[in-house]
């Protein structure tokens, strides 16, 4: 493959991480995160920390299997993408409960804060859809490239494409919340709206996953 073969692939890849980082999933997941935060920074590194263990999790991953040449069995494939749906209710009730302490705590007179913003929460959801989309990206990535190295770069910008991405839309996404931060009657209804919605997209991920595409029958 000559330079101008691998910088166009490079060049796709990362047009594809941008992509692949507006995935509902994705971005329902990091609202979650991001409407935690006070400051407009926060949420912009909230995306930056998912598109790096996004990223570390596929560069993983990724790389043993291109090394060894096989992929992740659909059952197992689906199962990972079945996390997704776990965490985002996990997190959609977390952001529910914590907004609903809130509340109660303000009806006595003590104002409690939120669910403490953790950029660690940022990674770790970025690890589980890494994992979840690397039997795909690995499919797609020993289609393209023709050694080790350039797989790895590939991933690697892919993983770029979804960092830049993501560092724009939490960013976006954590304006509304941090404006009215000190709104309580805008603020909470909106946390607790965020939060709503994954946990029903979580459940709706699952069912999907389960019932619809048969994850559960492979089980069985």
């Amino acid at each position: 493959m000559n330079e101008v073969e691998v910088v166009s692939i490079l060049s796709i890849g990362f047009m594809l991480g941008i992509k692949h980082a507006l995935e509902p999933d994705h971005i329902i997941g990091v609202s979650t995160i991001a409407s935690q935060s006070k400051k407009l920074s926060k949420s912009a590194l909230a995306g930056i920390f998912w598109g790096l263990g996004h990223t570390v999790t596929l560069l993983i991953v990724g790389m043993g299997l291109i090394f060894l040449k096989s992929d992740i069995p659909e059952k197992y494939a689906m199962s990972l993408e079945f996390l997704v749906g776990i965490m985002l209710v996990y997190f959609g009730l977390a952001s529910i409960y914590s907004n609903k302490d809130k509340i109660h705590s303000d009806t006595h007179g003590q104002s409690q804060p939120n669910i403490k913003f953790s950029y660690g929460k940022s990674l770790f959801m970025g690890f589980i859809h890494g994992l979840a989309g690397s039997a795909a990206l690995v499919l797609l990535t020993m289609s393209t490239v023709d050694n080790l190295l350039e797989g790895g770069l590939y991933i690697l910008v892919f993983g770029a494409g979804t960092v830049v991405s993501m560092l724009f839309f939490t960013t976006l996404i954590g304006i509304p919340f941090i404006m009215s931060a000190n709104k309580e009657t805008f603020n909470k209804p909106l946390i607790h709206l965020t939060g709503v919605i994954s946990t029903i997209f979580g459940l709706y991920y699952m069912y999907n996953l389960g019932v619809t595409e048969g994850l559960f029958k492979l089980w069985i």
